[in-house]
């Protein structure tokens, strides 16, 4: 069935409209002044809504297809079928950031860091303004033990988001666990 699904997917995605990166929307300068504008997180939720809508938006129904479905087996721990599922994604739509950005979290919630950090730096070379990919950097930099370049994650999605859930208190601890180590 998955491989049908596959298959079906890579033929009408050659027939679909060529799948676009949203992360070069106009629309995002505009939505990120304002996020870094915002003066609480209830001010900066509707900024942060609307850039992760606009990142969703690959421009190609099978793609999005495949995202859809991809998330839920990922979030039904079916991790080998979300990595077929992801790998078709980023095969049909290379420069579309969101498909490396999901399939680096479905690498993440399957234990695999070294995959999930190779695609994470695919989705910051294509948006680096990607605080959801800034904070899984974060957060996989602390599980390995490797609390400088957590910190400098952290720190780099607080600068693009002041107000994204749990980054200023993992920039806190970790710059008291890392005082006078140099990062």
């Amino acid at each position: 069935m998955m491989k049908r699904l596959l298959i079906a997917a890579i033929l009408c995605g050659a027939l679909a409209w060529p799948a676009g990166a949203k992360q070069d929307d106009e629309r995002l300068e505009a939505l990120f002044d304002g996020l870094a504008a915002a003066e609480d997180p209830i001010a900066a939720k509707p900024f942060e809504a609307k850039i992760w809508q606009l990142w969703a938006e690959s421009g190609s129904a099978t793609v999005e297809l495949l995202m859809n479905s991809g998330m839920a087996a990922t979030n039904a721990g079916e991790f080998d079928r979300a990595r077929q599922i992801f790998d078709t994604v980023v095969m049909l739509a290379p420069d579309f950031a969101e498909g490396w950005n999901k399939r680096a979290t479905m690498w993440f919630m399957a234990g695999d860091y070294p995959a999930s950090v190779a695609d994470i730096e695919r989705t910051l070379k294509l948006e680096p303004r990607h605080f959801g990919a800034l904070s899984g950097l974060g957060m996989i930099m602390e599980r390995i033990d490797n609390p400088g370049q957590a910190l400098k994650a952290w720190q780099r999605a607080l600068a693009v988001h002041p107000h994204i859930h749990g980054a200023r208190e993992r920039v806190e601890a970790l710059s008291r666990k890392v005082k006078g180590q140099g990062i």
